[in-house]
């Protein structure tokens, strides 16, 4: 089918095209996947990948050019201008101009982000709402409760996941899967002109105070983070040692954990909305996305245990006592036991942790159901508190199992 006959059917389906001969869409775009009513594609939207998917409503390129690379959008999604690539985009998302959004992201129900905003390997749980100039890459958001009432991350604003010892093990946990999912936590705010230096583990009804470079993890939530002034200062540096190597390993222990929770609760919660819409596709691309963020969690972890036998050397020439011992200990540890670790972590047994609490949730969403067309977010947030309880517990069980699992393997490091 050539570009002109896809932009032709595209019309005859009742998509918006002003300008056709500056809208491209690539030989292997399956016209199929993209639907026609309220689909509006303005001047330079360029359209490429077999995987890509379109939904009803879908805005791209009002602000500026948008490239989309085998990407899937859900309906009345907006990507108002940038470069879009292996990123998944739920119902009523958006994004503005400048953006550069590439592989292994998840935005879900409303989550947003201003002008130019780079991610990469991230997901956003539903209201999350990004501001400009703000680069967003390996990390989960989540928290808030609507459009009114959503965590935020304020303009200028960094996570840092690059590492002087040229590693990325460095994901960060902005509130938590267990919790999160249920959209009844409170916000998260990262204030303005900051960052964090990943990985970090923050809790819900925390606030960063504009400015502040966070380096620490408050995994209790509900406090106000700020500094006052910073005085320059100067040590020595030794590159590939790692003086703080349990805390690496604990954080990214748990970010896993997390990912594979939510990967449970795509296959057994979210797929039954996507089907009851027909949004196979949709559905398709939002766990190949979780999948991906794994694999590459995965692969800086392996690479972390990796480096190990460097640290240990030189731990051994610049440290003494107990905190030499002790350290030496955590990083061969990790270094030895990598296989095993990398084995329990893509076992599958998360499949069957907490089945109990699982089926009753389902079975709750199940007797909400009317008959009609559930709409997710309205459903989740529908539950009664026991309902919510018992969820909380299925996912949180499949957290903690992990994190044993692992702890077992590598018990310096619990």
């Amino acid at each position: 089918m050539t570009q002109r006959t896809k932009i032709n059917q595209l019309l005859e389906k009742g998509a918006y095209i002003p300008n056709p001969e500056m809208v491209d869409i690539g030989e292997e775009v399956v016209a199929e996947r993209i639907a026609g009513e309220g689909v509006s594609l303005f001047a330079g939207t360029r359209i490429y990948g077999e995987k890509t998917s379109i939904a009803k409503g879908v805005k791209l390129g009002l602000e500026a050019p948008v490239t989309l690379v085998n990407c899937q959008m859900g309906p009345h999604v907006e990507l108002k201008g940038g470069f879009f690539t292996t990123s998944t985009f739920l119902g009523n998302s958006s994004m503005g101009s400048g953006a550069q959004i590439r592989e292994g992201c998840l935005m879900e129900e409303e989550a947003n982000g201003a002008h130019t905003v780079g991610m990469k390997q991230t997901i956003l749980f539903p209201f999350v709402t990004l501001g400009s100039l703000i680069n967003c890459c390996d990390c989960l958001m989540a928290g808030g409760t609507s459009r009114r009432n959503h965590s935020e991350v304020g303009s200028s604003y960094i996570h840092f996941n690059y590492t002087p010892n040229q590693d990325k093990a460095t994901a960060s946990l902005i509130g938590d899967v267990p919790r999160g999912v249920m959209l009844n936590q409170s916000p998260i705010f990262l204030g303005g002109q900051g960052g964090i230096i990943g990985p970090v583990r923050i809790g819900y009804g925390t606030v960063i105070a504009a400015g502040t470079v966070y380096r620490g993890d408050c995994p209790e939530g509900g406090k106000l983070i700020g500094q006052q002034g910073q005085m320059a200062y100067e040590i020595s540096f030794h590159m590939g040692f790692y003086a703080d190597i349990k805390r690496r390993i604990c954080n990214n222990i748990l970010y896993i954990a997390n990912i594979l929770s939510l990967r449970q609760w795509y296959d057994y919660i979210r797929r039954p909305f996507f089907m009851q819409t027909n949004d196979g596709p949709l559905y398709e691309g939002a766990v190949e996305k979780l999948d991906l963020i794994l694999g590459e969690r995965l692969a800086r972890f392996r690479i972390l245990s990796e480096k190990m036998e460097t640290s240990i050397r030189i731990s051994e020439k610049i440290l003494s006592g107990q905190r030499r011992d002790d350290l030496i200990r955590q990083s061969r540890e990790f270094m030895e036991n990598w296989p095993a670790i990398e084995a329990s972590l893509t076992s599958g047994r998360e499949a069957n942790i907490g089945a109990a609490n699982r089926q009753t949730l389902q079975n709750s969403i199940e007797e909400n159901n009317t008959g009609t067309i559930m709409d997710y977010v309205s459903c989740i947030q529908d539950l009664d508190s026991a309902a919510v309880k018992i969820g909380i517990c299925w996912l949180q069980s499949i957290v903690d199992d992990v994190a044993e699992r692992i702890f077992s393997l590598i018990p310096a490091c619990r």
